[in-house]
């Protein structure tokens, strides 16, 4: 399907945040009459609203619901759910809704050099995401292409296919919000990472989750990449329609069969694209090039390299990527070391599958975990960690259902609990104290809460940030 002529159409754009105003200004500069709508009216929205209508954008706050008459599509932002009573407007009207990464499908420009739009490679799953998708920009730019990490990180979608300076080829990471809202986008090639329970309340079920997840490996022209340990993401390949000849590429943490990515003896090894790969295979580099070589880290790598292999990157590009490659931070981030204990902060673990990964990559571990549960269990997560755990310092409004899950399972792990009603630095500045004095020397005290952390903090970078600054002070004293 191509874009439409949006000269003079009636479009809505929901959500005044960062995608809905690009959106906007895109659409607007397009010459669509443009309508942004969003259900809040504080002061940081008036403002927006106020830049938006300087450029002759008109913006309704307070009333994201009810859908403008004359409506001919919508554009959503990522995170308005189905359920929002303005796409049941539009779906009785029928109009069309869009999602950004939708819309920047659509406006692809050909390639100077080739006559095609640049080549998405695509990343998905649960956790892993913008890791993997770094990584594989990294490789891009080590092979002599001009890329970029774009999607659900980096720079907008919308921003790259428009860009001045055409790229040769996308790395994209999308989120499920974002990949439900683009029913036509078709990558060159894709990944699924893991699937793990996430965002049920958006997309009310574990079903309809994967199978939205499961929309990034539509059309693949060359590889569908999924996680030899996670059988539900061979599962979304098996039901995915694909372009004739395209693979399944599996990889893991053992030895490849062919076909698939994996390690020999410290090494990453590819036995997918090889002239013979049921004989032979291809040394893509060593876990050490792994910046850091945790585990899931390391499966994250071969994802990538999958996905780079099966644009045509040559194995040195692989290795040279991965090595220059640099990991955002609160992403199992060395935060200090002080009377021979680790500190480790991961942050970025705000769901239990990604405080498991966490988890698995050492021990003994003092576990700083809790925050807002969002609905997830911990039975699970505290029976696979037990035997890794020399205690616990629980924090946050869901710490109980933690506390709980470590009786059942590791109940001869101490456990300390927070004091009620602190926030910011000064809960952090307690908490780390508490686990320093829990902790011996070789341990690892680690923050991966498996919990959002709103009820305490401003996101999780602030919670990271709070945690190292925690760590520097104690180094200090």
């Amino acid at each position: 399907m191509t874009a439409p002529d949006f000269a003079d159409l009636p479009v809505v754009v929901a959500g005044l945040g960062v995608s809905g105003i690009s959106a906007a200004r895109v659409l607007h500069g397009l010459g669509a009459r443009v309508t942004v709508v969003d259900g809040g009216a504080g002061e940081g929205l008036k403002a927006r609203a106020a830049e938006l209508e300087a450029q002759g954008v008109t913006v309704r706050l307070g009333d994201g619901d009810s859908l403008p008459e004359g409506t001919r599509l919508i554009v959503t932002s990522p995170g308005w759910p189905p359920s929002s009573p303005l796409f049941a407007a539009a779906d009785a009207a029928g109009v069309e809704v869009w999602g950004d990464v939708e819309l920047a499908w659509r406006l692809r420009r050909p390639h100077p050099a080739t006559g095609e739009p640049a080549p998405w490679l695509a990343v998905t799953g649960t956790n892993g995401k913008t890791t993997t998708v770094q990584m594989l920009a990294s490789i891009l730019t080590a092979a002599g292409k001009r890329t970029a990490a774009v999607g659900n990180v980096g720079v907008s979608v919308l921003d790259a296919v428009l860009a001045e300076e055409p790229y040769d080829v996308l790395a994209v990471e999308l989120s499920s919000y974002q990949l439900h809202w683009a029913p036509s986008l078709r990558p060159y090639s894709a990944a699924v990472l893991n699937l793990a329970p996430d965002h049920l309340d958006w997309h009310g079920s574990m079903e309809a989750y994967a199978a939205d997840k499961g929309r990034i490996y539509e059309g693949n022209v060359v590889a569908c990449v999924y996680n030899l340990a996670d059988p539900a993401t061979e599962a979304l390949v098996r039901e995915a329609d694909v372009e004739e000849g395209c693979r399944a590429i599996g990889f893991g943490l053992g030895s490849p069969g062919p076909s698939n990515f994996g390690v020999v003896d410290g090494l990453l090894v590819d036995r997918a694209f090889v002239p013979d790969r049921t004989e032979n295979a291809a040394e893509l580099g060593s876990v050490e090039d792994v910046n850091p070589p945790a585990p899931h880290n390391i499966a994250n790598a071969l994802a990538a390299a999958a996905l780079a292999r099966a644009y045509g990157v040559d194995a040195k590009a692989v290795r040279e990527g991965l090595r220059a490659f640099r990991p955002d931070a609160h992403r199992i981030a060395e935060v200090g070391v002080v009377d021979g204990v680790t500190y480790i902060d991961d942050s970025k673990a705000t769901n239990t599958h990604a405080a498991a990964a966490s988890l698995a990559a050492y021990r003994p571990i003092v576990w700083i975990a809790g925050g807002l549960a969002k609905g997830a269990t911990f039975d699970d997560l505290v029976q696979g960690a037990a035997e890794r755990l020399r205690a616990a310092v629980l924090i946050g409004e869901d710490r109980g259902l933690i506390r709980e899950a470590l009786a059942r399972h590791a109940p001869d792990v101490p456990v300390i609990e927070a004091a009620e009603g602190q926030t910011g630095a000064v809960a952090m500045t307690e908490v780390v104290r508490t686990a320093a004095s829990l902790a011996q020397s070789g341990d690892t005290v680690l923050l991966a809460p498996a919990c959002a952390s709103m009820d305490m903090f401003t996101n999780y970078g602030e919670r990271g940030d709070l945690f190292a600054a925690a760590v520097r002070e104690l180094a200090d004293r």
